[in-house]
């Protein structure tokens, strides 16, 4: 299951990116670590940063790529 953030949910809207996109990030894109407990999905043109805890993802952030 993926959950997501009011901040996660405004910035998506801002940037054009949709929960297809989100979902496909985290199943697809290139995943870093960033301590102490976060994970960022790197995909096409921005980054989805996430917690996740057992199953579920909790999405904090999506950010644009640089």
């Amino acid at each position: 299951m993926i959950r997501y953030s009011k901040h996660a949910r405004a910035q998506m809207i801002e940037r054009g990116v949709s929960v297809n996109e989100v979902e496909e990030a985290i199943k697809k894109g290139n995943k870093e670590l960033q301590k102490p407990d976060k994970i960022l999905h790197h995909f096409r043109y921005f980054t989805v940063v996430t917690k996740k805890s057992d199953n579920d993802y909790f999405v904090i952030t999506v950010k644009p790529r640089w």
